[in-house]
């Protein structure tokens, strides 16, 4: 039959689809894939086009891209099976429907699967040695059993590898048994019952058992769970011990049910039920189940990759929006034992002022040399690495900083130093830092971090900053696009400052990247800085749909424009400066006025225009009231205990505070101070119960949490942030404070879930 010529889709096109599936409203999804269609970045299309989309926030843009995008890659698969069909010669108008009917990737390769160039297979070859007739013949009802076998005596032929009539009816039933595994609705059921009845089974792999991670994967050794209700961060642990070579596992279950389906399609209306419950059997057991239990896996895996992307885009958004210390002088330490401890001293504005190496085990050079950079620099903050001697630092640190009087004497911080050593071998940090040895700038991107942790961390890939599950084992390429959503997402809405943003902060802003960020830089360094918005126009390359992308998240601290500074978008200062007239005020009269801006909002409906809605209005006297303020938290780090200092001093029933460094979907995972994160189950998270960790805590959150066991052999510590913990876990308990220990916290994980740094 002749196709039509096909039209690939628009995004515009599938927005009915995309709100169904979503259940949006169709008029935002609409506005919101015109926008994505006109190269619109989703911080921009939040923040800025709110009447267009109806108010859609950031996960639910997202979201509608995500669906928008992935309903073009099937319209344009189907197009293209159709176009392969039809030059083919085999598209019938029931094939074209079937097509046409599928409602996903999965669905339409279904359809696909049996008309697709295939590899050589058992039914193939059988086809070649000319029994697709009896196959047919079969198939069609046309014999029995016994006219089945008088056919195949007649195909009979030795140069073609059809040596005997057991011969001919083998390679008959091997061409029908291809073709009811890949019969499109046969298979679906058939996966259905492997989603519905099937179960995981992992087991120790051969030759395993003197496997050194083999502890590591003791609980699933001989496991079995349920394909239905396995979670996403099981599958991920079997198949982290699968890679690693101590586990291995398949899915089993269903076969009986699965083999029954076969056999009723099979058996229907034909004549040779012996040949075909053969038949079926074989195609139940070797070829469908299997293939579906493959797809199931498959499945399961994608969920698990989805589900632990998601726990990670989450956590590391928290840790990238935790409170910054702001422009402070600071003092970083990067720990160590034989190479010393490296040290950076950082100008409020992370200028590098000084650094030394101080060495630990040579107590009276180390306290000199310290007491001398807090003389010379006062900072206000000593930033501390959590990595290897880090307690050990902290605890000299503090001893010798104890001989400043009280006033003088910086705060001690513990901070995660998760990537330092990946930022420091960097392009990045090559750039930045070219006169310093790469043991040094470790201890720079300490301090830069307690200073403002998004602009440091946003120098780092953030599969190395560790606040993910399992994060080199899912898909590389979802996880990348997912963080690298995150990180833009932060960077916008926190704002930067375009004179002194690095480039890889500026690359994140929407409508930037990396090219863009480098050529602002320049033309920086050049003009010496930019007094207005409007000079980023002269910036190389920047045209004007950048400029609209881009704009309204950077800011100019003191630029010639007083909304320069504000998250106000330069397409509104008209607007504006006529709400100030209208109050016979100059715009930086406005800026911060709360009495003419209350004046304001009680007539706000007065403004609306087909260009400008509600929300933008109320958005513009929102930042006029707090101008370009910081969304993030103030800086307020968490205590620990000074007498807690490794596993082995933890006792069951102690009250510790420590800081959230990882969320999962099983639990938090809780630095208190001993080098080796706690987990607190979901559980044991709060009195009521708990479906999403995420709901009671977030990394980076200080908390309270109750020891319940030390397993120091297996490098476990359970804990819990429930009341009466201490009574369950049997023992007296300890001392709510013992020592304290300064102010000292850290922002985050070095490892992956549970892994002690």
């Amino acid at each position: 039959m002749a196709l039509t010529t096909p039209t690939p889709p628009r995004l515009t096109d599938l927005a009915p689809r995309v709100a169904r599936d979503l259940s949006l409203p169709p008029a935002g999804v609409q506005g919101a894939l015109r926008l994505f269609q006109e190269g619109a970045t989703l911080p921009f299309i939040a923040r800025y086009r709110k009447e267009a989309t109806g108010g859609l926030d950031e996960v639910q843009l997202g979201e509608v891209r995500d669906r928008g995008v992935y309903l073009v890659e099937l319209e344009e698969r189907r197009l293209g099976i159709l176009t392969t069909l039809d030059e083919a010669g085999v598209l019938t108008p029931e094939l074209e429907k079937s097509v046409r009917d599928a409602a996903t990737k999965q669905e339409l390769e279904d359809v696909y699967r049996p008309h697709r160039p295939r590899r050589r297979t058992r039914a193939t070859m059988a086809v070649e040695r000319g029994l697709e007739p009896l196959a047919e013949a079969i198939w069609e009802g046309k014999v029995d059993d016994a006219g089945a076998r008088r056919q195949a005596l007649e195909l009979v032929d030795p140069e073609r590898e059809v040596p005997d009539v057991e011969a001919a009816l083998a390679g008959a039933r091997d061409i029908l048994a291809e073709r009811l595994a890949e019969e499109p609705e046969l298979r679906r059921r058939a996966r259905d019952l492997v989603r519905s009845r099937g179960v995981v089974t992992a087991s120790l792999a051969r030759g395993a058992k003197e496997h050194p991670l083999r502890p590591r994967f003791r609980d699933y050794e001989a496991h079995s769970e349920p394909v239905r209700s396995i979670p996403a961060h099981r599958i991920l642990a079997i198949r982290r011990g699968e890679a690693e070579g101590v586990l291995s596992w398949k899915i089993e279950g269903a076969e009986e049910e699965v083999h029954g389906e076969v056999r009723r399609v099979a058996l229907a209306s034909r004549r040779a039920r012996h040949t075909l419950e053969v038949t079926a059997e074989d195609a139940a057991r070797r070829l469908l189940h299997p293939g579906v239990a493959s797809d199931v896996g498959a499945e399961l895996k994608e969920r698990a990759d989805a589900e632990a992307i998601r726990v990670f885009g989450q956590n590391l958004e928290q840790l990238l929006l935790q409170p910054p210390a702001g422009e402070r002088g600071i003092l970083g330490l990067d720990p160590g034992f034989r190479t010393g401890v490296k040290a950076a001293m950082v100008s409020p504005t992370g200028a590098v002022a000084e650094t030394a190496t101080l060495f630990l085990h040579r107590e009276e050079a180390f306290g000199h040399e310290l007491l001398g950079l807090v003389k010379r620099h006062r900072p206000e903050l000593v930033a501390v690495g959590n990595g290897t001697a880090s307690r050990e630092t902290v605890g000299l640190v503090r001893e010798v900083l104890g001989r400043i009087p009280g006033r003088e004497r910086p705060d001690v911080v513990l901070v995660n130093e998760a990537g330092a050593s990946v930022y420091s071998a960097s392009e990045v940090a090559r750039t930045e830092l070219p006169e310093l040895d790469v043991t040094l700038r470790g201890a720079v991107s300490i301090a830069r971090r307690l200073q403002d942790p998004l602009a440091e961390l946003v120098k780092i890939d953030p599969r190395s900053i560790g606040v993910g599950q399992y994060q080199h084992d899912v898909n590389q390429t979802a996880l990348r696009h997912r963080l690298d959503l995150t990180v833009e997402v932060c960077v916008n809405r926190v704002g930067v400052e375009v004179n002194t943003a690095s480039p890889s902060l500026l690359a994140y802003v929407a409508g930037i990247g990396p090219t863009l960020a480098q050529r602002i830089v320049e033309t920086r360094q050049s003009r010496g800085g930019f007094r207005e918005r409007g000079d980023l126009l002269e910036v190389p390359r920047l045209g004007p749909k950048a400029f609209e992308q881009a704009a309204g998240f950077l800011r100019i601290r003191g630029g010639a424009h007083p909304l320069d500074a504000t998250a106000v978008h330069p397409e509104r200062y008209r607007l504006v400066e006529s709400l100030a007239a209208d109050l016979g005020l100059e715009v930086a009269e406005l800026v911060g006025n709360e009495a003419a801006l209350a004046r304001l909002e009680a007539n706000l409906d007065r403004y609306v225009s087909r260009e400008v809605g509600r929300p933008t209005l109320e958005d513009i006297l929102d930042e006029l009231r707090r101008p370009g303020r910081d969304p993030r938290e103030s800086f307020q780090p968490p205590e620990f205990r000074e007498d807690v200092q490794s596993p082995e001093d933890l006792k069951p029933g102690m009250r510790l505070e420590g800081v959230v460094t990882n969320v999962v979907a099983f639990g938090a995972f809780v630095d208190v101070g001993v080098h080796q994160d706690g987990l607190v189950h979901v559980s044991e998270l709060s009195d009521h119960f708990v479906r999403d960790p995420a709901e009671v805590v977030r990394v980076g959150q200080p908390v309270k949490v109750t020891v319940l066991s030390v397993d120091l052999e297996r490098g476990r510590i359970g804990l819990s942030m429930k009341s009466g913990a201490a009574a369950r876990s049997g023992a007296a308990g300890g001392p709510e404070k013992a020592g304290r220990s300064g102010k000292a916290g850290h922002s985050g994980k070095a490892s992956g879930a549970g892994r002690s740094r």
